[in-house]
């Protein structure tokens, strides 16, 4: 019995969800959706940045803690300097300048 019912109630969802009708996206609805996408790479970019600048201060104090202790290190590996996004810019903003 339970089944039954966990079957209907889902094919039901199923054809109510069908039935709707694909949205309109108008031009306003568009930009706030490029916003928030550029925003959303921004974000990442900042994320991106912090995680590359932890990791420089970890490996520096590891090879500072490491020679101080006497272990034999390594040189570091070359890695591309970490890069700062800076300020979020919004797209119409960017365009206009």
């Amino acid at each position: 019995m339970k089944r039954f019912l966990i079957c209907t109630s889902l094919l039901l969802a199923f054809a109510a969800h069908a039935k709707l009708p694909v949205p309109v996206l108008t031009d306003e609805a568009k930009a706030k959706a490029a916003e928030a996408a550029a925003k959303t790479a921004h974000g990442n970019k900042v994320a991106s940045f912090q995680l590359c600048r932890s990791m420089d201060r970890a490996a520096s104090h590891y090879f500072k803690t490491a020679s101080a202790s006497g272990k034999s290190v390594k040189a570091a590996q070359a890695a591309p300097a970490c890069v700062d996004p800076g300020p979020f810019v919004p797209p119409a903003a960017a365009a206009k300048s």
